[in-house]
């Protein structure tokens, strides 16, 4: 192995970078899909009591090798009027929960009082997550009326959209009384983190194959005919769609532990695969197989959003000039990840930096998959303040993490022009113009930055061999900010180093941040602040999931030359 030194957080933690990133061997849906193929995991529908309304219940379980889990999926026949994506909605398609272990029949009858309703209902820790998908009106539409004809639904028209119903939300970790995360941390099929989330939507999407073919067999039944079965391979092209907004990007900020856990997770293996000294013949003919595939993406990749539509546009300049680097490289040379690297970062966009850091991951499982066990966080150690902490040991850690903040002038209205805070009608959090609406009371403490900016001011009087209980006495106030200092001090990947209320912050390099770790594919911004992504599109099926199809479902097959 080659000394490679680890991408420093003043460089991978900017914005920019973080919209920029990809998925990669480490996002959690294909964690997930990986143990279930290595632990032959076994699928089973158990009920499928629907009627021909297309309201009822399904239950689907997974079967690992210690525990069982069930998704116990509530259709609903939603009136077009309701139909809202709104987390203050309060009626959805269908409604679902996570189940540890097999149901009852008493256990369906509780939770069909409680989960249809969502957020009005309450369950118990025997419930890991609970959430709602909404359809696609018109592709749901259309696939049901084409297979009630007889006939299979448009291909152009399916990969358009991708999927045949979008959650929008699924939750876990104790909402609304489902298990807390700690009660589950220790098994190993739920470590990594959000895994409890995927294979709730990996189950969700089998339910929506089998609603979407249940309605076009009533659909033809009434009519007199028989409807045709839907094409495996159309049903494995779609996926599981998802709206996500402002209510998901405060969750880097308040979870600074768990955000380092991740960062650090891919920086590592990053790291490992640019030391990897020389490539075997089959390593350099997956990565280059994975590329081909991966040029698909990008061509396919559409969006109506001006910042995405100029990030794709350089994204596939970008896979021209891989394109040719990977023409003449000699990838038999010493080091030739590192080398492709050093190249991608003098020559790419951000966007193409970050495609060619994920993208030298794929032919190192054996190196880099084990970092996925370390992305979880136990917060409670970290979250206690050092009380005996020097003065000056502070305003070190000051200078080195939030050297930007503290040279920014944050009297200049620019610098603090948007706020964050939760909306009373919506109850989702927002980020308004400070100076346009009358939010500052209301404002959320999501601006770390600026915080420690102020923290520095407050120290300057105080004697380098003061201690930090001694100032927090004085100044309380900063006891939030100074908790988090401590915090990025033993998690160097926990902060962003950017301004998170200026006039130019896009909470979109949030959000896609986060889904790519979900596994997210094809982000489609809708504005600034949300967007959409779909799940598990092209993933086996469960009755065909294999330690061969496991992984790389994510990339799209592509056609190779014959002779």
């Amino acid at each position: 192995m080659t000394e490679v030194s680890r991408r420093a957080p003043q460089v991978v933690m900017r914005l920019a970078r973080l919209g920029s990133m990809h998925q990669s061997r480490l996002s959690f849906m294909r964690v997930l899909t990986r143990r279930m193929a290595r632990e032959n995991w076994r699928f089973e529908k158990t009920a499928f009591e629907i009627n021909d309304n297309g309201v009822g219940h399904a239950v689907y379980t997974a079967h690992g090798p210690d525990r069982s889990y069930s998704l116990i999926a509530f259709a609903h026949d939603l009136p077009p009027e309701k139909r809202s994506d709104r987390v203050i909605a309060d009626a959805w398609d269908a409604t679902y929960t996570l189940f540890d272990g097999v149901p009852t029949g008493s256990d369906i009858e509780r939770l069909s009082a409680n989960i249809p309703v969502q957020e009005a209902g309450r369950v118990t820790n025997t419930e890991l997550s609970v959430s709602r998908s909404n359809r696609s009106v018109r592709l749901w539409e259309h696939v049901v009326d084409a297979l009630a004809n007889g006939h299979q639904p448009s291909v152009e028209k399916i990969d358009a959209v991708g999927y045949l119903m979008r959650t929008t939300a699924v939750y876990g970790s104790g909402k609304l009384g489902a298990a807390d995360r700690e009660m589950i941390a220790d098994r190993p099929e739920f470590r990594a983190p959000f895994q409890v989330e995927m294979l709730s939507v990996y189950l969700t999407r089998w339910f929506v194959l089998d609603l979407v073919q249940h309605m076009a067999d009533v659909r033809a039944r009434e009519s007199g005919a028989e409807a045709v079965a839907l094409d495996l391979d159309i049903a494995r092209s779609m996926g599981i769609g998802n709206s996500t907004g402002l209510g998901m990007a405060p969750f880097l900020l308040n979870h600074p532990v768990l955000f380092n856990n991740w960062i650090a997770a891919r920086e590592n293996a990053v790291q490992v695969v640019r030391g990897v000294q020389s490539a075997t013949a089959e390593d350099i003919s997956l990565f280059r197989d994975v590329f081909e595939r991966n040029k698909k993406i990008a061509e396919t990749w559409v969006s109506e959003h001006p910042i995405q539509i100029e990030k794709l546009a350089a994204l596939r300049e970008d896979v021209e000039k891989v394109d040719g680097y990977l023409a003449d490289a000699d990838l038999n040379a010493a080091s030739p990840w590192n080398t492709l690297y050093e190249w991608a970062e003098e020559h790419l966009s951000l966007e193409g930096q970050e495609w060619v850091a994920s993208l030298i991951l794929e032919p190192y499982g054996v190196l880099v998959d084990e970092f996925a066990e370390g992305m979880a966080a136990d917060n409670t150690a970290t979250f206690r303040i050092a009380g005996a902490m020097k003065i000056g040991d502070l305003r070190a850690l000051l200078r080195e993490i939030y050297g930007w903040a503290i040279e920014t002038d944050w009297t200049a209205p620019a610098s603090k022009a948007r706020a964050w805070y939760v909306s009373e009608e919506k109850l989702e959090p927002r980020l308004g113009e400070r100076f346009e609406e009358p939010i500052e009371e209301y404002e959320q403490p999501l601006a770390p930055g600026r915080d420690a900016a102020q923290l520095y001011q407050a120290l300057a009087h105080w004697s380098e061999d003061a201690q930090v209980a001694d100032f927090l006495l004085r100044h309380p106030e900063h006891r939030h900010v100074l908790r988090r200092v401590q915090i990025v001090g033993r998690a160097p990947y926990a902060e962003i180093r950017d301004n998170t209320i200026s006039d130019h912050v896009l909470p979109i390099d949030m959000l896609r941040c986060k889904l790519s770790f979900f596994g997210a594919t094809k982000f489609d911004p809708r504005s600034d602040r949300w967007v959409r992504i779909c799940m598990y599109g092209n993933a086996p099926l469960p009755h065909e999931l294999s330690n061969e199809n496991a992984d790389y479902w994510v990339f799209p097959q592509h056609e190779k030359a014959t002779a």
